[in-house]
């Protein structure tokens, strides 16, 4: 394992705080913690952070998730362990991870509302940016 670059939480509490708080209050969306942990461990898939990929993964064989499941997650199109509302939220979360190379089309957004109310969009949306920041100060700063 590597050395951390920087103590960035303590270095930066304020700001390191704000994102906590921002986790705190996703935790106790009506998105529910094991489709939060299924697209935070996804995103860090994506963004090849080892300190969030144990983090998540634990997380979610702790609330039942099955290890198949968790195996299955990088290819979650194909898979049929996941359901329609997984697979809106895992889309909808990897185009935002990707977002600068795809935008974020309506073609991905639309299905959104047929299994999540506008709140739940909006804090779906919010736990992707969040993943994607911590993921950044994880990988960036040798977590």
């Amino acid at each position: 394992m590597s050395q951390l670059r920087l103590p960035f939480s303590s270095l930066s509490p304020a700001a390191y705080q704000g994102l906590i708080a921002s986790n705190t209050a996703l935790a106790a969306s009506s998105l529910g913690l094991p489709l939060l942990e299924l697209v935070y461990l996804r995103i860090s898939q994506i963004n090849g952070c080892a300190f969030c990929l144990g983090k998540h993964s634990q997380a979610l064989r702790e609330s039942g998730v099955t290890q198949a499941k968790l195996d299955c997650l990088a290819g979650w199109r194909i898979s049929e362990l996941f359901n329609d509302r997984e697979r809106a939220a895992l889309a909808w979360a990897e185009t935002l991870t990707y977002v600068s190379e795809k935008g974020a089309p309506d073609d991905l957004y639309e299905p959104l509302r047929g299994h999540f109310n506008d709140v739940e969009i909006s804090d779906l949306t919010l736990a992707a940016a969040l993943m994607n920041a911590f993921n950044r100060l994880a990988v960036g700063m040798k977590l």
